[in-house]
């Protein structure tokens, strides 16, 4: 016989026996979902809605103490800003040079942190004056 033919009878006998291993295992044949298996259903109501830059392409948004900040993306594009959230004015904004795509923000603290994509930069400002 030759080598690849024997490979081939182990494989089929192993096969075969974690087979056997399985259906003799005592597994129930058609499990029954227990409460801790129901995936839960969520809807949604709109409440209200607001004006927005049709142009910002927001990559970041953090709604903090009444105040809505924005980062948005695209090369040459690129902003941080503070937005009046009722009447989508901006009220605050500071371009990054068209060398960075503006990405993610986050509030820690009085700094506001906004990352770059591809860039491997990350911009802190200070949450007042940036």
């Amino acid at each position: 016989m030759n080598r690849l033919f024997i490979i081939f009878i182990l494989g089929l006998f192993a096969l075969l026996g974690a087979a056997f291993v399985f259906s003799c295992s005592n597994l129930p044949e058609s499990p029954v979902p227990s409460n801790s298996d129901v995936i839960p259903v969520y809807t949604y109501n709109i409440v209200n809605t607001y004006p927005h830059d049709r142009n910002a392409f927001t990559q970041g948004l953090v709604f903090e103490d009444g105040v809505l900040y924005e980062g948005t993306g695209g090369f040459g594009h690129s902003t941080l800003r503070r937005v009046e959230l009722e009447t989508g004015d901006i009220l605050q904004i500071r371009e990054l040079s068209a060398q960075f795509f503006g990405e993610g923000i986050t509030i820690y603290g009085n700094k506001i942190i906004q990352l770059t994509w591809q860039s491997n930069i990350g911009f802190v400002y200070e949450k007042k004056q940036f």
